[in-house]
């Protein structure tokens, strides 16, 4: 070990960008790597699961009675401040805007410390001063790190900033098949039987999840008389997506479909019950509009849950339509449904696309990430 290297998540809700630092964060620790996780939340509730990993959880500031502007620059404020009482780092490893903005203050006050910065997607800020802010979370850290090709190039064209990519990964072992009354416990919670087809999502409801579409397909699928339920995990964000959550619901009963039968919403669900929706579910619907990466599906490609994803740059960077996914055009209702009802239909397919799967996933593996984080955390070490 020759580096001490912070982690920092500016939540520790278990949305994407957290889990891919503390699955990180536990390859590093698992390797002998001296790493610690620093993120905002309620100290007395931690982090979303257990871990080994070194961690401070730093009191977030209060979100009552303000605007997400107002919510970001009092979150890079507190962290920032958290971040200067803490000591024994050469490198600060932001994985969003809002950490990048707080260890490059800490760096710009004349902290010994390196910079580096996860970009795993940009947000769709409309305020001035947000995108000002999210522009400066890119250009300002000493290094930048990207999760695929995709987002290279965005930042290289958008940015005029360079990145390297370290994809993300996967552990296959995070989510063991549980016993079969738990699987039959969780169908029954959404009102399915063995015969009834259980879509899964992930994410919540949300632009960029695209789950409009994923209403609009579904109806589309019981005209066409196949009997499917959509799940859907999450709805915790820093953003406030109450207006298109309440807009994207109203359209239900429009659709014929009805909330808590047709579509069901679990809310934020423990590590276990995220698991047990993997391998109860009978596939992925993930229909982003936008994505980084993805860690979605290659969690539920893991624990042998079939996937249907958008035909995005990313998801072409790591699946292969019809061969180891299904990959609807992005944001296309009638060819969502086509792959919904095609996925449905056709048990053999299933099969073939879990089969596949099971290839892909053992090419990202965390501690293959980590290494590749190690190398790139050395380097900026010695360059500093």
């Amino acid at each position: 070990m020759t580096a001490g290297v912070a982690l920092i998540s500016h939540s520790t809700k278990p949305r994407g960008g957290l889990v891919h630092t503390l699955s990180l964060a536990e390859a590093l620790h698992r390797q002998g790597f001296g790493v610690h996780l620093v993120a905002l939340g309620d100290p007395f509730v931690g982090l979303f699961r257990a871990t080994d990993v070194p961690h401070t959880v730093l009191p977030g500031p209060t979100k009552e009675g303000t605007t997400l502007t107002d919510r970001v620059f009092a979150s890079i404020d507190t962290l920032a401040d958290g971040l200067t009482g803490l000591t024994g780092f050469d490198i600060l490893h932001a994985q969003d805007c809002i950490a990048a903005r707080a260890a490059a203050r800490v760096r710009d006050a004349g902290a010994p410390v390196s910079v580096l910065r996860t970009v795993h997607h940009v947000d769709d800020f409309t305020t001035p001063a947000l995108v000002d802010c999210q522009r400066k979370a890119i250009v300002e850290p000493d290094r930048v790190l990207v999760v695929s090709e995709q987002w290279r190039r965005i930042l290289r064209e958008e940015y005029g900033r360079e990145a390297e990519v370290v994809p993300n990964g996967v552990d296959p072992d995070r989510f063991p098949a549980p016993a079969a009354d738990e699987l039959a416990r969780l169908r029954a919670r959404v009102g399915a039987g063995p015969d009834r087809f259980v879509f899964l999502s992930v994410g919540g409801v949300e632009p960029r999840k695209g789950s409009v579409h994923a209403f609009r397909a579904l109806a589309r699928l019981r005209g066409q008389g196949v009997d499917a339920v959509l799940a859907v995990i999450g709805g915790h964000s820093f953003q406030d997506y109450t207006a298109y959550r309440e807009a994207s619901l109203a359209l239900l009963p429009e659709l014929g479909l009805r909330l808590g039968e047709d579509v069901v919403l679990l809310g934020t669900v423990s590590e276990a019950e995220l698991g047990g929706w993997y391998h109860a579910a009978d596939a992925l619907a993930f229909p982003s509009v936008k994505e980084g990466w993805g860690l979605v599906v290659l969690e539920a490609m893991s624990a042998g849950l079939p996937v249907i994803a958008s035909d995005l740059p990313v998801f072409r960077e790591y699946l292969t339509d019809g061969v180891d996914a299904l990959l609807p055009p992005v944001a296309d209702d009638a060819a969502l449904a086509d792959a919904m009802r095609t996925m449905a239909r056709d048990p053999a397919l299933r099969t073939r696309l879990r089969n596949a799967a099971f290839r892909v996933v053992p090419r990202h593996s965390w501690s293959a990430s980590a290494l590749r984080h190690q190398e790139i955390y050395l380097d900026s070490n010695r360059a500093a």
